[in-house]
């Protein structure tokens, strides 16, 4: 009996299928699809107890049906379809398939707080994930501008009047500045951190943002996410935080 070897182009097809599979579910996952999934692992799930039990008649049935799956899942989930594509195009979810593509997409705001922690300039920034923060963007100043380091440097730079509050990113552009955020009433952080910091937090509580914060007093470089705090980062520490927490 011969031994099947694979080739490397089935190694690297195998890979690229399951990379896909993977994305695919993380999509569903964040987009609020899971019914779709659940919904199709049922059927394959009776699909194949009926042919191991040898279920003549569901299996016919089954056989039956098969030629027209496609129709009758898209009758079936098709609500759960029609959110799912409307929550994509809302929250552009499909850019999460390509998430090497934020190491370039972020370097200038990469870039800007290592000089903000070198010279030691206070920021808050807040990267908008799938809930929109519209509520706290009123508070501020709508600019809509593209990131680049010396935008954000005179953002924060203490002698504008744009310095106070934070700077919301949505879609990979500054949004909004001068933003009035939530403080966090967590007792561990009040006793340790100032107020950037406790907002920083505190926008994270109730929503899935995701922020960075820049110590004016040390440089340090701290994130936070769900509510929890992370301090003195490194520069490449941060730019996983950015792939590993954004959408």
């Amino acid at each position: 009996m011969s031994i099947l070897i694979p080739k490397i182009t089935d190694i690297i097809d195998i890979l690229i299928v399951a990379f896909l599979l993977y994305r695919i579910i993380i999509l569903l996952k964040k987009a609020g699809g899971y019914q779709i999934l659940i919904g199709l692992v049922a059927v394959l799930l009776i699909y194949f107890t009926a042919s191991i039990l040898n279920l003549n008649m569901m299996s016919s049935v089954l056989r039956v049906l098969k030629d027209y799956w496609i129709i009758i899942f898209i009758v079936l989930f098709q609500q759960e379809i029609r959110n799912l594509f409307a929550r994509i195009a809302q929250s552009h979810d499909l850019k999460s398939l390509f998430r090497d593509a934020k190491k370039s997409v972020y370097s200038p705001l990469l870039n800007a707080v290592s000089i903000m922690s070198f010279r030691k300039i206070g920021a808050l920034i807040v990267i908008e994930n799938s809930r929109k923060l519209n509520d706290y963007i009123e508070s501020g100043e709508i600019i809509d501008a593209q990131i680049s380091v010396k935008l954000l440097l005179t953002i924060f730079n203490n002698k504008t009047i744009l310095h106070d509050g934070a700077a919301i990113i949505r879609n990979n552009r500054i949004l909004a500045v001068k933003v009035v955020l939530p403080l966090s009433e967590n007792v561990e952080y009040v006793q340790k951190f100032g107020t950037r910091h406790l907002a920083g937090v505190g926008i994270t509580e109730g929503t899935d943002a995701f922020t960075i914060i820049v110590s004016e007093e040390t440089g340090r470089i701290s994130v936070a996410k769900n509510g929890e705090l992370f301090t003195s980062l490194t520069i490449d520490e941060l730019s996983q935080r950015i792939k590993d927490e954004t959408l």
